[in-house]
């Protein structure tokens, strides 16, 4: 008999012998993690039990998890999060050479539900393949294809021939040739722009020789009492009509905050030189809803239908079709570059799609060797002829396809900025800007000091979506194992999830028992980047924010004071229950959560 909310069993994959199993999923884990990114940890770090796995070999595990609302009626938990042992992040010191972090990232769509129906919690993919293949998973009927056709394919183009091969009703996520030529931050694509950007899971996928995974099920999801769930659903729906953002929400996306991120100077603009964008009207909202946006789409049973679609109509880009400007890619691709033309800017964000880059990264990365340009760091030599100035798009264009070739210069900043800045040398480490070796997003720091809580104690590297305190950690940390769309959880909170989880499931998890299972989830994650060799000093951000201040904007002269930097950190290893020092988990914290098993792993580490 199936759990409530799980199938209940997991599929395991083995590229190098071609083996294929099915297990019966941990429960004892599954009260323990409940599901995606915390089910993610636990199963990571059973199978990676030694520090130093180089994140490329065959051993290390790629695995795509639901969470146990995945696929009910709730509306929210459609994401699937990929985990593994990211490809792009390292500590600044640690004696082993491949030394990286636990890596997880989000992916929206279709695809979570149909991996439930097809009878599975969750997929763990392990070995090389010594030949490109690709995985179709039909009920519990499972092969492996050879893909020596579809290798070398665009994510667009593949999407296009897997839909003719296997038909529409087979939900799919593919690498392009970012992932195949293993370029450290390559993405996992869905719906030709879904994304699994962050921590190079797409370049782990393309170590394995996988370039895509087909799935369809036919099963439904066992619900604990059916009558609860449909009544916390109506409860859901109408939290959302009454919340302040969702007409907003509904008409313009996430793009609605390029604009009020500028004026708040809180956005990326110059390689985050600084935090207000004065021609950020030309790559907005409005005019995004005026000149370029067709239609909109949503993710599995979600009423936001936050994905804008559009086509650019006039100039060198006319007929690019493209979802966006997300938040995210608008700024990254827009202010971060200096860039004035929303057709170029909307072209730079679907040629990164297209690739299978994380479209974060790379836009950190073109704004990075566009300030090295201009210093004069590099020359138009060493970007093998490319005119790198602020603002050109064609550049961005040409480096990007230079980077998932790895073909001349593009073979260096394939590797990220960390690693670009020290072949470089000539102070390019200076305006390399990451942590723990991922590049950050879109949200500055100066103007608000808590993103570098945010940037600086996420357990993936830089990442600009964990939260700026402890309580909102362990909220957002609840989000991505449930599986929980972060935008409908602005608009519903937890609550309502938690509530779902018992109805569903079947359990009596109190508020408490909710949050402890996050605390938990990131004490997990954090003593498995310990083991790694990162510490304290890997959880600062870079000298730009402590020793530049804005020049203009409404928040000119702000800057993040090293001395406030020492002191907001103190206090969240205070809150967290670490040790202030190392940052490392005390005795204590980790006997409160039940994971007594990891102090000898940390006592052996201080």
């Amino acid at each position: 008999m199936m759990p409530n909310g799980y199938m209940g069993k997991v599929l395991e994959i083995d590229l190098s012998t071609k083996k294929v199993s099915v297990s019966d999923l941990n429960m004892k884990a599954a009260e323990q993690f409940v599901g995606g990114r915390g089910l993610g940890a636990k199963y990571l770090w059973d199978k990676v039990q030694k520090p130093g796995l180089d994140p490329l070999s065959p051993e290390n595990p790629l695995m795509f998890w639901t969470g146990p609302l995945t696929g009910t009626a709730i509306p929210g938990p459609s994401r699937v999060v990929v985990c593994t042992k990211a490809a792009n992040t390292s500590p600044i010191a640690s004696p082993y050479p491949h030394a990286s972090t636990v890596a997880w990232s989000c992916m929206g769509g279709m695809l979570a539900p149909e991996i439930k129906y097809a009878g599975y919690d969750g997929i763990i993919i392990t070995g090389k393949s010594e030949k490109p293949v690709y995985i179709v998973i039909d009920d519990a009927k499972v092969e492996i294809k050879d893909a020596a056709h579809l290798w070398g394919k665009s994510t667009n183009d593949t999407d296009l021939a897997l839909r003719k091969e296997l038909g529409a009703s087979f939900r799919t996520a593919y690498i392009g040739p970012a992932g195949e030529n293993l370029v450290k931050y390559a993405a996992i694509l869905s719906e030709s722009s879904r994304a699994a950007g962050r921590s190079g899971v797409g370049c782990v996928m393309g170590s394995k020789k996988l370039k895509a995974i087909a799935v369809r099920g036919s099963n439904t999801v066992p619900v604990a009492n059916n009558e609860e769930v449909i009544k916390i659903r109506a409860e859901m729906f109408k939290a959302l009509q009454t919340w302040n953002g969702y007409d907003q929400w509904r008409r313009w996306g996430t793009a609605a905050m390029l604009m009020a991120s500028s004026q708040a100077g809180t956005q990326v603009t110059k390689n985050f030189r600084e935090g207000t964008y004065e021609q950020v009207d030309k790559i907005g909202a409005p005019i995004s809803e005026k000149e370029f946006w067709v239609k909109h789409r949503s993710c599995f049973q979600c009423p936001l239908h936050c994905m804008k679609i559009g086509q650019v109509s006039t100039g060198p880009y006319k007929g690019t079709i493209a979802e966006g400007p997300e938040y995210e890619t608008g700024t990254m691709h827009g202010s971060n570059c200096l860039v004035t033309d929303l057709g170029g800017m909307m072209k730079s964000i679907e040629l990164a799609d297209d690739l299978g880059l994380d479209s974060i990264s790379v836009g950190n990365v073109l704004a990075f060797v566009m300030e090295l340009y201009e210093k004069g760091i590099v020359t138009r030599g060493d970007l093998d002829g490319i005119d790198a100035k602020w603002g050109n798009v064609e550049a961005m264009l040409a480096l990007q396809r230079k980077i998932v070739k790895r073909e001349g210069v593009g073979d260096i900043l394939a590797e990220g900025v960390k690693k670009a800045a020290a072949k470089f040398g000539k102070d390019a480490e200076k305006y390399a800007i990451h942590i723990k070796g991922q590049e950050l997003a879109a949200w500055n720091i100066p103007a608000n000091h808590g993103f570098a809580i945010v940037y600086g104690t996420s357990n993936r590297g830089a990442c600009h979506q964990v939260g700026p305190t402890v309580e909102e950690q362990q909220r957002r940390t609840m989000c991505d194992t449930v599986v929980i769309c972060r935008f409908l959880y602005y608009g519903i909170g937890t609550a309502l999830f938690q509530k779902a989880l018992n109805a569903v499931c079947g359990w009596q998890l109190d508020d408490a028992g909710f949050f402890r299972v996050a605390d938990r989830i990131w004490n997990l994650e954090k003593v498995f980047n310990a083991r790694e060799g990162f510490r304290r000093a890997d959880d600062y951000v870079p000298k730009r924010f402590t020793t530049e201040a804005f020049t203009v904007g409404p928040k000119k002269g702000a800057i993040l004071p090293p001395e406030k930097q020492e002191q907001i950190l103190d206090e969240y290893y205070t809150k967290r229950g670490w040790d202030v020092k190392t940052s490392l988990p005390t005795e204590a914290k980790l006997k409160e959560l039940g994971l007594d098993e990891l102090n000898a792993v940390v006592k052996s580490l201080r």
